[in-house]
């Protein structure tokens, strides 16, 4: 390949600078010879950090001006967060690669090492409905307050005792490298948003070139766990004004696949799990999504988007 330089479009936060880097190291193992450029691109969802995401229209604020950026051809890749990207995408343009998953999971910090030893009425912290949902299923009393802006910024304010608590996303301690003491929710406590720990690659379809040279970071694996989960997104339309998650994983040759929706107090909670074939990772996402909209999830839907699915 002769030398090219590759202009990868990010967003400007040190979590999305530090995900663009890691792509760079990856590709620059199989090509010494790129050169690559970081193109900071502010999105809308940068611009807006006094009202949470399911307010002012989801986590897809996040991705549409690096994606316009892309169809003007002023990058030749884009790095997503997974969960940030909207079920539905431009038709043209295609995520290229999934590179290995970080970890899904949340992560609970907090001076009280367990929800049950803290106070009654204690603040919260997380802006996420699907966060929100599953604590007031574990103790109903917990004032959960909006919280949004960088990882660093969402530390400090609870540093500074805004908050007796405050959830977090696994992934983005580890890539940061930020050393906090801090608590994994298991899977039966908090199931992750679709997407959660994971990269996508955004190009633009017609451009095969940048198809073929990101292949090699591309992780099977991985990409067929993202494939259910956003199959189960896409069923129910959902996003982040929705209470609901899903997780899906590789486990002795089958997928394992497990997902929710909930009201906002998580009273009517309904979870399910599914197995199947890894080849089959579309239909299990989409038999998920029926089953729980069959347990009472439509009502839910119905609630929060005015129709039904």
């Amino acid at each position: 390949m002769s030398i090219k330089l590759i202009k990868i479009g990010t967003r400007g936060s040190k979590l999305a600078l530090a995900q663009t880097e890691e792509v760079i190291i990856a590709l620059k193992k199989t090509y010494p010879e790129l050169k690559f450029e970081k193109v900071i691109i502010k999105t809308t969802g940068d611009k807006i950090l006094d009202s949470p995401l399911s307010k002012i229209g989801g986590k897809g604020l996040f991705v549409k001006e690096i994606e316009e950026a892309l169809l003007k051809e002023e990058i030749d890749l884009a790095v997503h967060s997974m969960k940030d990207i909207p079920s539905r995408i431009l038709p043209e343009l295609e995520i290229g690669a999934i590179p290995k998953r970080e970890s899904p999971f949340d992560v609970w910090i907090s001076k009280y090492s367990e929800l049950k030893e803290l106070p009654v009425e204690a603040r919260i912290g997380t802006s996420s409905l699907r966060r929100l949902s599953q604590l007031k299923r574990l103790r109903k009393d917990l004032k959960v307050e909006p919280l949004r802006g960088n990882v660093d910024t969402r530390i400090r304010k609870w540093k500074e005792g805004q908050f007796d608590g405050i959830i977090l996303a696994e992934a983005g301690l580890k890539r940061l490298k930020i050393e906090v003491k801090y608590r994994r929710f298991s899977l039966e406590e908090m199931i992750p948003a679709v997407g959660q720990g994971a990269l996508g690659i955004e190009v633009l379809k017609e451009k095969t070139w940048v198809k073929r040279l990101i292949k090699v970071i591309h992780c099977e694996k991985t990409a067929l766990a993202i494939k259910a989960e956003r199959a189960f997104l896409f069923s129910l339309e959902g996003g982040c004004q929705v209470p609901l998650g899903a997780y899906a994983y590789l486990e002795n040759d089958k997928l394992v696949i497990t997902g929710f929706i909930s009201d906002l107090e998580g009273e009517r909670f309904y979870r399910y799990t599914e197995v199947g074939k890894p080849e089959e990772a579309e239909y299990l996402g989409n038999i998920l999504a029926k089953k729980l909209l069959k347990m009472g999830g439509n009502e839910i839907l119905k609630e929060f988007t005015g129709k039904d699915v």
